[in-house]
């Protein structure tokens, strides 16, 4: 695949209350103007879709970002199922958006999965607010995509797809190879031909094979894979066409050829495979094990840090209190040193643990522990001590109780996100399923978040939080109001948007 200019056929509550904000309604439906079809033929260099999903992606490619929502809305009025305009709204950025790199204007793609979740875990007068946002993000990276070369995917080669029976082992020489073209015909036999679960596996491997795009890759498949989980399969093939080709991502020459320092960590994980004991996922829950791996990735290189996991497995330790060290050191990361780097070692983390609690491989789940250590280290970067430790976080009482206390706490992530990281320890210690606090922050990303990395890392650490045990999962949540919003922050354009339609 390359860009548009020269192998385009290749390879898309409104209530405040102390400072929590909620919408109570979408009433706007109701005020919206009709919406008005497009018969223009599809441009035939892009890859067509089925005819029930055709209609609806071109109404998100082709309607102004201006009357984008209020277009989708009418449509929503009139019948459109929220499950088809998820699907269109993936299709849609698969088709419109290149996936090079993976991340900046491709993160309208890499988020759809995280509204998705924000949909579900909200209150039915939320529920379409995260899906419009994303709508929005669509809007914005495909009017950057035009202007960065105007990149588009188009139809496969069908001549080179090979059969069912080939499919597999032609996509795996392909990926190792590097080799694109062979690529995106390999994935499409493999998307017609092999089983969902098959075809993940295969993946999986490959994301967490190299740490260019800073876990992006990563990222790409699992919310790939949960997003067609949702729509259903047979959307697979452009996507899978898409994730195959961002995979491939890389600078200079290529990687089989020569020792590149982003593919070291997979080369030393794949030796280290082998020496993990028999029966390692049987292992027992261990609170210092987890302290001592935290302690490990904080300092050590890449290398060592996968060593200590082989290590710590052979003692026996639980691969839960590894993942528990993990979650802690990403977001000590994030509590030490707020930033993009750090930011995207949360929602790694959270992709490869997606990954470890799917995969039926046991080899693919030793990698992932053993490169999601490696990941951790290499995130950290080269920064100076820059304050306290995730396990040294002191816990201070809020002012206030009950309900005012969760008040406080989003009102002193404005201020002062140390001092609200205390006191979320302190409240999620005394309250174990804090489901308030995490309701209300939830509804801040929908009201104030800017950009992709406030719905995916809010995601992540809320989706996380929940598998973990303590004392780390009160830790982890501590941390992330470094990324968390605050009840001050100014409403986000959209909001302005929705209130603008409702008249008021």
């Amino acid at each position: 695949m390359s860009n548009h200019n020269h192998r385009r056929q290749f390879l898309k509550t409104t209530a405040r209350a102390g400072g929590v904000v909620g919408l109570s309604n979408l009433g706007f439906l109701s005020r919206l103007a009709p919406v008005s079809a497009d018969e223009a033929k599809l441009d035939p260099k892009k890859v067509r879709y089925s005819d029930e999903m055709e209609p609806v992606v071109r109404l998100l490619e082709e309607t102004p970002r201006e009357r984008v929502l209020e277009e989708v809305a009418d449509r929503i009025k009139k019948g459109l199922p929220y499950k088809q305009l998820l699907a269109a709204l993936l299709l849609a950025g698969v088709r419109d958006i290149q996936p090079r790199p993976v991340g900046f204007k491709f993160h309208a793609v890499l988020v759809v999965n995280s509204a998705h979740l924000a949909s579900l875990a909200s209150p039915d007068a939320q529920r379409w607010l995260p899906i419009f946002w994303a709508i929005d993000a669509f809007k914005n990276s495909q009017a950057q995509n035009v202007k960065e070369g105007n990149w588009a995917m188009g139809p496969v080669e069908e001549r080179s797809v090979p059969t069912a029976d080939k499919a597999a082992a032609a996509f795996a020489t392909a990926m190792d190879n590097w080799d694109e073209s062979a690529a995106d015909a390999a994935v499409a036999g493999l998307a017609r031909s092999a089983k969902p679960q098959e075809v993940f596996e295969i993946f999986c491997r490959y994301g967490m094979r190299d740490f260019r795009d800073i876990g992006h890759k990563a990222i790409y498949v699992a919310n790939s894979w949960r997003t067609l989980r949702h729509i259903g399969w047979q959307h697979s093939e452009p996507v899978l066409r898409s994730l195959a080709y961002a995979l491939l991502e890389h600078e200079g020459d290529n990687p089989a050829k020569r020792d590149a320092p982003a593919d070291r960590p997979w080369k030393h994980s794949r030796e280290l495979v082998s020496k993990i004991r028999t029966g390692w996922t049987d292992g027992k829950a261990d609170t210092q094990a987890t302290a001592d791996l935290l302690a490990t990735v904080r300092t050590a290189a890449a290398a060592d840090a996968s060593d200590k996991v082989v290590e710590l497995l052979n003692k026996g330790v639980a691969p839960q209190s590894i993942w528990e060290a993990l979650f802690d050191g990403a977001g000590e990361l994030m509590m030490r040193d707020p930033n993009i780097r750090s930011l995207h070692a949360v929602t790694t983390t959270n992709a490869m643990h997606f990954a470890f609690g799917q995969s039926a491989s046991d080899e693919t789940k030793k990698l992932l522990l053993l490169q999601n250590a490696a990941f951790i280290t290499l995130f950290r970067g080269n920064p100076k001590d820059k304050g306290t430790a995730i396990d040294q976080l002191e816990p201070l009482a809020t002012k206030a109780v009950g309900g005012d206390a969760v008040h406080e706490i989003l009102a002193d992530i404005s201020h002062d996100r140390m001092t609200a990281a205390r006191k979320v320890l302190a409240y999620a210690k005394a309250n174990p399923a804090p489901k308030e606090l995490i309701d209300a922050a939830r509804l801040l990303i929908f009201f104030k978040g800017r950009d992709a990395h406030d719905y995916k890392f809010s995601a992540a650490v809320m989706e996380d939080y929940a598998s973990m045990a303590s004392p780390w999962r009160e830790r982890y949540l501590a941390a992330s109001v470094f990324n968390l919003k605050g009840s001050d922050a100014p409403d986000n354009e959209l909001v302005k948007r929705t209130r603008a339609a409702l008249g008021g």
